[in-house]
């Protein structure tokens, strides 16, 4: 058995209405996904996260390492283009590159041997996770708070047990935002709150201090992933959990976050950090240190399933008859094409999500979409 073929596909999709966080505005959804074919007809799907083009180049740059080998050797097959790519890519594009390639194995592997892929990964400790709805972003409105408000208790009539809104702003309008929407979702369901590293130190407190009355589940990338001291430095000054890493890549960078006590909940993106084989070396490392793992995920189906089978498998920290539910983060902006790429659609069923039992990552892609999607001409 032998790949044969590795194609990579840009995806992109104009948004009608554009909204931002305290970074950047999106105004277009554009993604990179990859197919992986064997000599038996057999195909596996991966996703970087990322900036489409580079991470289409990257994958580029790797096939000539995977045409000709087992797709069944996938961790072989990881250390191949880890090594190639170590020179110039120790962190970065390039990971997100070998993510995508890795997930697609994963979803490969699992079809040719006919098993989920957390079974494959060693088991599922748990057969459903809560999803959290990931939106209430900013946008040009005449009345702000009043948008987030009726966004939030959308969310809560759909059956969202958790909610995570943006700020970033400024610190005395956040204060006003956080306040607007903890009374409008009420004290039952979770709140939490991502600044996408906005804030300095002394901000991130400030912040803090001034919502911890409104329960927050955690405050997720406070400041610049760059400052490890100041991570630490905020975990003895807020009794809110931090939560960060979705900037950081392979267990070399999130090793790095560990040492430094840095976060409460780590946060590692499988299709950017470096995969579904890498992630579970991460959550290795996290486990040495009792630190709770809660992937960031933004994308489609494709990213959204291999989280799924990811935190199927983790263990739980620590360990007892009952333990805990587990988040998972949904997207709930607009994205049209992770809406229609693959199926069976996700379904939340009395606020959980069921992990996959089908083989591989337990979804179907639309290759129709792909075409539709696609930002090259297909033939």
């Amino acid at each position: 058995m032998k790949i044969t073929k590795v194609e990579t596909f840009v995806l992109s999709n104009q948004l009608k209405e554009t909204f931002f966080f305290s970074q950047w505005t999106y105004s277009e959804r554009r993604i990179c996904v990859v197919k992986i074919t064997t000599d038996e007809g057999v195909s596996g799907w991966g996703e970087g996260y990322g900036p489409a083009d580079v991470i289409k180049a990257g994958i580029n740059l790797v096939t000539p390492l995977l045409i000709g080998e087992n797709p069944l050797e996938n961790e072989t097959l990881w250390h191949t283009m880890y090594r190639k790519t170590l020179d110039f890519a120790r962190r970065g594009v390039l990971a997100a590159s070998i993510s995508a390639v890795d997930v697609a194995l994963w979803d490969l592997k699992g079809k040719l041997l006919n098993q989920p892929v957390s079974v494959l990964m060693g088991g599922q400790h748990r057969k459903r996770v809560v999803p959290y709805a990931t939106g209430l972003y900013f946008s040009e409105s005449d009345n702000l708070i009043a948008k987030l408000v009726t966004e939030a208790k959308t969310y809560v009539e759909q059956g969202f047990k958790a909610v995570k809104m943006k700020v970033g702003l400024s610190v005395s309008q956040d204060i006003k935002m956080v306040k607007a929407v903890r009374e409008a979702i009420g004290n039952d369901i979770a709140l939490m709150i991502d600044s996408n590293h906005a804030y300095s130190l002394r901000e991130a407190i400030e912040l803090s201090r001034a919502v911890e009355r409104y329960d927050i589940g955690w405050f997720e990338e406070p400041v610049s992933p760059e400052y490890y001291h100041h991570y630490k430095e905020l975990r003895t000054k807020t009794t809110i959990p931090i939560a960060g890493g979705e900037c950081e890549y392979l267990r070399y960078g999130f090793q790095t976050l560990l040492e430094n006590d840095c976060v409460d909940i780590l946060q590692v993106d499988i299709c950017g950090a470096g995969g579904l084989s890498e992630a579970k070396r991460i959550s290795t490392l996290a486990n040495t240190r009792g630190i709770e793992i809660v992937p960031h995920v933004w994308g489609t189906g494709i990213a959204f399933h291999a989280a799924l089978h990811f935190i199927a498998n983790l263990e739980p920290i620590p360990g007892r008859l009952y333990p805990p539910d587990m988040y998972i983060e949904y997207d709930r902006t607009k994205n049209d094409i992770r809406e229609s790429l693959t199926s069976p659609s996700i379904e939340m069923k009395n606020g959980f999500i069921d992990i996959p039992q089908r083989p591989g990552l337990g979804i179907d892609v639309d290759e129709e979409v792909i075409r539709n999607f696609s930002s090259e001409i297909l033939i």
